[in-house]
C-alpha cells in the first residue's frame, strides 16, 4: 500500500468545493485510519454504494483521496481506497464555509456514535492573548496525540475556539 503524506494545506476553490458536502468529510474520517472498499464505506456510513462512489470520485479529482490498492474477487477487481494526507489544515477565504460543513459531519456522526466520553460546549469571557493561547495549546495536545493501532476504536476529535458574533450596542 502507498503511503501518505502528513497534510495538505486546503486553500483553493477547487478544494474548498470538494469539500463542499458533509459526506465528502465524513468519507475522510472513515479512510483516517486504514484503506477501504466503497462497499465497506457505504455500510459503515448507512449510505448506498452509487452514493459513496460520486463523492470518492470527487475527492480523488481534487487529490485528497486515491486507490491504495487492488484486489481481484470473485472475477471483478476491488479498489481500496485511503486518504491522501494525515490532516487537512483549512486556510484563507474559504475556511469558514469548510468549518460549517465539517461541523454537519460531525453532527452526522455524533447521531450514530457508539461511544461519546466527552461533549462540552462553554461559552466564557477571554482577552484575545487567552483565546489564542487556549487554540494553540488545544491544537498542540490533538497534533501530538500518537494513534494506538490498528486493533483500537477509532475516535473524532473536534478543537475549536472561536468568538461568536456580538450583539450590535445601538438602541431600537
Amino acid at each position: 500500500m502507498s503511503e501518505i503524506s502528513d497534510h495538505l494545506e486546503v486553500s483553493t476553490a477547487a478544494q474548498f468545493k470538494a469539500l463542499g458536502h458533509p459526506l465528502r468529510h465524513r468519507l475522510l474520517f472513515a479512510l483516517g485510519q486504514e484503506a477501504a472498499t466503497i462497499s465497506q464505506l457505504a455500510a459503515a456510513l448507512g449510505t448506498a454504494k452509487g452514493n459513496v462512489a460520486h463523492h470518492l470520485g470527487v475527492l480523488r479529482d481534487a487529490g485528497m483521496v486515491h486507490v491504495a490498492e487492488t484486489r481481484q474477487v470473485r472475477g471483478g477487481t476491488e479498489q481500496y481506497y485511503r486518504r491522501s494526507v494525515r490532516r487537512f489544515d483549512f486556510v484563507g477565504e474559504g475556511a469558514r464555509a469548510s468549518h460549517a460543513v465539517s461541523l454537519q459531519a460531525v453532527a452526522a456522526e455524533l447521531e450514530t456514535a457508539d461511544d461519546v466520553p466527552a461533549f462540552t460546549v462553554r461559552n466564557l469571557r477571554l482577552t484575545a492573548e487567552q483565546a489564542a493561547e487556549l487554540g494553540a495549546t488545544l491544537d498542540r495536545m490533538v497534533g501530538e496525540l500518537e494513534d494506538a493501532g490498528a486493533g483500537e476504536s477509532r475516535y473524532g476529535v473536534v478543537v475549536s475556539v472561536y468568538r461568536p458574533r456580538q450583539p450590535s450596542s445601538g438602541t431600537a
